[in-house]
């Protein structure tokens, strides 16, 4: 049983480990833009993000600058990933049993609702209202690798409700995305999209299995959403969750595959093989292998690092450079203050009250080794917003002299969530995870989904 939940945390402590790395290359970025937007070679960040960059095909022109290339479209494989983790929950993880998402889709709910609830409040008159999405996000990057930090102080059982509760958060973040912050909607683009989905589903229907042969239907999808009026990352997120999570052959066809290509190899005297029959089992080895993960699987295991490493930090890059210069106004000041509020203190409250909420009425439990502390640890890691606070300030105020001070707030204020978090986790848990601590034999199994 031991060895089966060493081997069951494998998936969660590589997942932990990409994501901790990663924030600190999420710092490393926004540290990078924010010094630059404001140093002598400022024009050079900002030109550089201004950049035109296009195709042309005969009479058909498509350009747009360097920073919507970003937003718009490397940031897709980002929600893409987001889509595809959903599918994996909803399928086999913590979402997929009633009992076990109650707890942190409750977490989830009110670590977002307070946090708009107290922009409104502080910001929620005239140009300044449409902000009230950015408060609402939690960056699982900076609150794994705060996790991370506190190390053996912070229970297994506390990594995984962390994870499932991004997962949700990620989820409610999309739906606000696609109905609040999207345009009018064009009906022609929407025609186009339903062409690129239903490319998808016929192609699963016939069973095509190459991966890159879906990159064709899913750009059509991405230009038929972007013509529509919604934001195109959506499209990314709407093929994420229609990725296929069942394995085609699974552990036992490939057991029974790797048997097979064993006897097919011991049968031949040693020695007699040839180059080219073992080139033979190898590829056969090698499909075996492929089809013994589900695609969606198989996709978060090779997107998940370009995401972590690559997209991520190129978007905070491209994002946190907000230029430090002016006095601010009332309007800007009330929007920092709703955004500041939101995230370090609406996030943790949202998130112990609805906690406390669904086990008083009894339709959640805890689970083994999280208690009162524990959850306020988890509320205050929820409050670094970042990298989908940023993505939200975008959309909330576009080309509008909100947008920096908005951005500064969000930087600001997932600083102080993060530091909190950190000086809490010090201060409340103990310095060694108690045995209780360990995980059950449920949130091991859990653990392998995420």
């Amino acid at each position: 049983m031991l060895r089966f939940m060493r081997v069951a945390g494998r998936p969660l402590e590589r997942f932990l480990r990409i994501e901790a790395a990663s924030g600190v290359l999420l710092m490393l970025a926004a540290a990078a833009a924010l010094v630059w937007a404001n140093s002598p070679w400022a024009d050079g960040y900002a030109h550089l993000w201004h950049t035109p960059v296009g195709i042309k095909l005969g009479a058909l022109t498509f350009e747009r600058p360097l920073e919507w290339v970003v937003n718009d479209g490397l940031m897709v494989i980002f929600f893409f990933v987001v889509g595809l983790e959903i599918r994996r929950e909803i399928h086999e993880g913590e979402l997929s049993e009633w009992r076990r998402a109650s707890l942190p889709a409750a977490a989830a709910l009110g670590g977002m609702l307070a946090p708009a609830g107290l922009y409104l409040l502080f910001a929620g008159h005239g140009e300044t209202r449409a902000g009230w999405g950015i408060p609402m996000a939690t960056d699982i990057a900076f609150a794994a690798g705060i996790l991370t930090l506190l190390g053996k102080r912070v229970p297994a059982a506390l990594r995984v409700l962390l994870l499932a509760l991004a997962v949700i958060d990620d989820l409610g973040a999309i739906i606000v995305i696609a109905v609040f912050y999207s345009a009018g909607i064009a009906w022609d683009g929407l025609l186009i999209a339903a062409i690129g989905f239903g490319g998808i589903v016929l192609m699963q229907r016939l069973g095509v299995r190459l991966k890159l042969a879906y990159v064709v239907p899913a750009v059509i999808a991405w230009a038929g959403v972007y013509r529509a009026g919604v934001h195109p990352t959506i499209a990314g997120v709407i093929v994420g969750l229609m990725t296929p999570v069942r394995a085609w052959l699974g552990t036992e066809g490939f057991v029974a595959g790797m048997r097979h290509e064993l006897k097919q190899v011991e049968s031949v005297p040693p020695g007699s093989i040839s180059g080219h029959s073992l080139a033979g089992v190898l590829q056969h080895v090698d499909a075996t292998r492929r089809e013994a993960m589900s695609p969606a699987e198989a996709l978060i295991q090779s997107l998940h690092p370009w995401v972590a490493f690559g997209i991520m930090p190129v978007f905070a890059l491209a994002n946190a450079g907000v230029v430090l210069e002016g006095t601010p106004t009332g309007v800007s000041l009330s929007a920092a203050a709703g955004i500041t509020v939101g995230l370090v203190v609406g996030k943790p409250l949202g998130v112990l009250v609805a906690c406390a909420l669904t086990l008083k009425l009894g339709l959640a439990r805890l689970p083994t080794g999280i208690g009162m502390r524990e959850l306020v640890l988890l509320g205050m890691v929820a409050g670094v917003g970042f990298t989908m606070s940023l993505f939200v300030a975008q959309l909330a105020f576009p080309g509008s002299a909100l947008l920096g001070p908005a951005k500064l707030a969000v930087l600001v204020a997932s600083g102080v969530a993060g530091t909190l978090a950190f000086g809490i986790g010090r201060l409340l848990l103990p310095a060694t995870a108690s045995a209780d601590c360990a995980p059950t034999a449920d949130e091991a199994e859990a653990s392998t989904e995420l």
